[in-house]
């Protein structure tokens, strides 16, 4: 997969602010996918298409406890938010570049 696609399927799956709060949740530790349901407070068949959503974008990954193979584990993957914070990083060098050229292209005029 390309960088391009990786960051647009992020992207993509970030846009919900369901998946967001998700993200949000999994950033302080792993979670069930019925105490995320809980949590969020929707119900398990909507929580299971987020974590799908954000499973299928590599955001978070699964795992089942040794205890319980029915239950799943979800906790989030970094390599896509580095991936976003390089792209953002980017975004803001470039546009810092434009703003001190108009800057310097206004107090020309003046």
């Amino acid at each position: 997969m390309t960088a391009a696609l990786a960051l647009d399927r992020t992207l993509a799956a970030l846009a919900d602010p369901c998946r967001r709060q998700v993200v949000d949740l999994l950033a302080r530790g792993p979670r069930a996918a019925g105490d995320l349901a809980r949590e969020v407070g929707v119900p398990a068949p909507a929580m299971s298409r987020h974590l799908k959503a954000l499973k299928d974008s590599g955001l978070v990954e699964d795992s089942h406890p040794a205890f319980d193979a029915r239950v799943r584990v979800y906790a989030l993957r970094p390599e896509p938010m580095i991936h976003l914070l390089r792209w953002l990083e980017e975004s803001e060098r470039l546009w810092s570049e434009q703003l001190l050229a108009f800057k310097a292209h206004v107090e020309r005029q003046a």
